[in-house]
């Protein structure tokens, strides 16, 4: 409701002082209708006007709703005009001022206007009305709609009505509203604004709204303005095509809705509504809509040649020789008609043609093999697209055509170009390429099928190196195998590699070019010569994996002994040898040790290595031996040594053991020996000695067992051996020389018992024990 943006108006209004620095606008409000139609908004012969009628606020005094405006050289758009007001039209003289304005309640409507903008309850309704009879087929008047509808929240919700009306006279059909936007919505504060924000003041809170058509909107005013509104449009036209020589009436109105407060405006344009030529809009780069190259426009003044109009056409104002409503244009430039429509009236237009550049397309030919040389092969069109382009990357994709009549037509494009089958021998298909303007071009594209001859390849060989020996390995295609294939082709040849003819054709699944066979021991695989876009032959290679594994490669240890020689062989009937030392025989004599290897090549030359390990050996000497005896069946020699081979040990020189360590051996002397496992001999023989005392003897004359003694002790010279009984009395002193003790005291056979002894080694050793006398 209005009575609510009045009682806002209350309390928000404010004293405003201003230095105004704009000119405003001055209106006279004491203008006929006949003055405002015929002297203002027509002002020419050019128009035959009757019927002329102004209505407006006849209940507030003597001032009027409607007048003449002049900017006074202001910063108004329109120099001069008719203005149409919800108010007294002197209130639309600036600069703006927020004010409720208003006018009166009495003053009524109009059903018209809400018939045409589908509304109710207008008030305050002023309009200006008149018949006319149009000399051509359009017309068009410019004007600007101005609200005080324009503030805080308002144009989320309210809106003034407007409309310029027109209709057939004598019509019983509903008007037709000229005020639109191009996208057919009405005029007003609702359907142009830019963006309102929230509202909240003195307890009253609405949300705002999105801007809607903000491209029309001119603008807030403020205390400069030469209108006294809160804003307006930009300049706006009302427009449509109407038959010449008919007769219509027009009707210009405006009014509030819902009641008299905040007022609006329509500027009309002084002179804006004559007789006009429509030859549609210009045709520019810039407005993405200019003329294709190569193409001819026919502009039309649309007039019929029976009002006897006469024409003169002019092109960039030299004047050309064409008297027709119709001019063929066929090149750039700035066109004019001027159109004779009465002695004393002349109606003029001009458009402005540009031409798009020239789309230059290149014919060209696709080549492509033919495995079985029928004629009928795959080709792949998008081959040649950036040919057909001249590289020119802004243009469309490629579409192909099996005729130019269906490019032209743009019918039953190929809908697989890049695996299209070609129907007849030398087929031309057509390509169709537009730019950015939708200007089409064609190119034609031959295909050609290619049967270069190639001469046959000799298989490609290698070996197989990666230890597995399966028959597969790796091929490096461009430098095992294209040197081969191009050699006597001209310069500049690519060849490609597919496991299959088929995919040669179509160029699929392309081989890397690191490739390992799929197929042991020999494959076959295709190469594809590609000059450009197109196939110069495709021709079969063999790949061949020789595999080379002699037997007794594995690696070998062998062993040298010091001061010899060894021979290291291999097989012969090889093709070459070549040893790490340089020799190139099958067989070298080393006298030292290291690793050896001999790389064999066979007569496929395929190579394979075996590789020696020599280690040094020789004869072991044995040092000495660490002896544990005196302790029965723990008596042990551990031999020592020195050597670089590989020993096994023995002290019988039969039995031979891995251990230098011999364990539980009885009294006795003993050679040791330690052999070279590797067969580089025995070492010297070392004796030792294990010495141990009887646990008892039995001193009965029987000849056996009748003395004690340790065997062997003469080798230990300097030792003595000290024999005493339980309490601890010497009864016996012997020497290494001494054959023993008989059990007797001074000559006294000692009786059963146990006895103790203390053998002093030459080498400080003491050794004690205990043994039994029994009779």
């Amino acid at each position: 409701m209005k009575c609510v943006k009045i009682i806002l108006f209350y309390i928000f209004i404010c004293c405003v002082i201003f230095d105004a620095t704009a000119q405003s606008i001055s209106v006279t409000d004491s203008y006929t209708a006949q003055q405002l139609v015929q002297d203002i908004l027509v002002n020419s012969s050019c128009a035959n006007v009757s019927g002329i009628a102004v209505k407006g606020d006849i209940y507030s005094g003597s001032k009027n709703s409607y007048g003449y405006f002049n900017n006074q050289g202001g910063s108004f758009p329109f120099t001069e005009g008719i203005v149409l007001s919800t108010w007294s039209s002197k209130n639309s003289e600036g600069p703006f001022l927020r004010n409720p304005g208003g006018g009166n309640s009495s003053w009524l409507g109009d059903s018209d206007l809400q018939q045409a903008l589908g509304i109710t309850n207008t008030i305050n309704a002023t309009f200006l009305e008149f018949d006319f009879i149009p000399l051509t087929n359009f017309i068009s008047f410019n004007y600007i709609f101005a609200s005080n509808e324009y503030q805080d929240y308002f144009p989320c919700e309210y809106s003034d009505g407007f409309a310029f009306l027109i209709k057939e006279k004598g019509s019983t059909a509903n008007y037709q509203n000229l005020a639109v936007l191009p996208n057919t919505s009405p005029v007003s504060s609702v359907n142009v604004h830019p963006l309102i924000n929230p509202y909240n003041s003195q307890g009253l809170f609405k949300p705002g709204c999105p801007a809607i058509n903000e491209t029309y909107f001119n603008g807030y005013n403020t205390a400069n303005s030469p209108i006294n509104y809160a804003g307006q449009t930009k300049v706006l036209t009302a427009q449509t095509n109407v038959i010449a020589g008919k007769t219509y009436h027009i009707k210009l109105v405006i009014a509030d809705q819902g009641n008299e407060a905040y007022d609006s405006a329509v500027f009309l344009e002084a002179g804006s509504f004559l007789p006009k030529i429509d030859l549609g809009s210009h045709r520019l780069i810039a407005t993405n809509n200019p003329v294709c190259f190569g193409e001819s426009l026919i502009i039309d003044t649309k007039l019929p040649t029976s009002l006897g109009y006469s024409y003169k056409w002019f092109k960039d104002n030299v004047a050309l020789t064409d008297t027709s409503p119709t001019y063929t244009v066929s090149g750039p430039g700035i066109y004019r008609v001027e159109v004779q429509l009465t002695p004393s009236c002349i109606a003029t237009e001009e458009i402005i043609i540009e031409y798009t550049p020239e789309i230059d397309l290149n014919d060209t030919t696709l080549s492509q093999c033919d495995i079985d040389t029928d004629g009928i092969s795959i080709f792949n069109l998008t081959k040649v697209d950036a040919i057909v382009k001249n590289n020119v990357s802004n243009l469309s994709a490629v579409v192909y055509y099996e005729t130019l009549v269906d490019a032209q037509a743009k019918i039953n494009p190929i809908t697989n170009p890049a695996t299209y089958s070609n129907k007849f021998i030398n087929q031309s298909v057509f390509a169709s390429v537009s730019n950015s303007f939708n200007c089409v071009n064609y190119a034609e594209v031959n295909l050609i099928i290619s049967n270069n001859a190639i001469a046959a390849q000799t298989p490609i060989a290698t070996c197989d190196t990666d230890g597995t020996n399966d028959g597969l390995a790796q091929f490096d295609l461009n430098s095992q195998v294209t040197p081969q294939v191009v050699t006597g082709l001209p310069a500049g040849l690519i060849v490609e590699y597919y496991l299959s003819p088929t995919e040669a054709i179509a160029q699929q699944n392309q081989l890397p070019n690191i490739f390992k066979n799929t197929v042991a021991t020999q494959q076959i695989i295709y190469a594809r010569i590609v000059n450009g876009p197109d196939c110069y032959a495709i021709t079969p290679i063999t790949l061949v994996v020789n595999t080379f594994d002699p037997p007794n490669f594995q690696e070998e240890n062998t062993f040298l002994c010091n001061g010899t020689s060894i021979n290291l062989t291999v097989d012969a009937g090889f093709s070459s040898y070549l040893w790490s030392t340089g020799a190139s025989s099958n067989t070298i004599t080393v006298t030292t040790p290291g690793d050896y290897s001999v790389t064999v090549t066979n007569f496929d030359g395929c190579e394979k290595i075996k590789k020696y390990h020599v280690t040094a050996s020789g004869v072991a000497t044995i040092t000495g031996a660490t002896i544990n005896d005196f302790s029965g069946n723990e008596n042990s020699v551990l031999i020592e040594y020195t050597g670089s081979g590989d020993y096994e040990f023995s002290i019988d020189e039969s039995f031979f053991q891995d251990n230098p360590m011999f364990n539980g051996i009885a009294p006795g002397e003993y050679s040791v020996y330690a052999r070279d496992k590797n067969g580089c001999g025995l070492s010297i023989p070392f004796v030792v000695y294990v010495l141990d005392y009887p646990r008892y003897f039995t001193p009965n004359g029987d000849g056996y067992n009748d003395v004690w003694q340790i065997k062997n002790l003469d080798n230990l010279p300097k030792s003595t051996l000290y024999i005493f009984d339980r309490y601890g009395k010497l009864l016996k002193q012997l020497i290494t020389s001494d054959i023993g003790w008989n059990g007797t005291f001074n000559g006294f056979a000692l009786p059963t018992d146990d006895y103790w002894f203390h053998l002093n080694l030459e080498n400080g050793r003491i050794i004690k024990g205990h043994f039994s006398l029994k009779r």
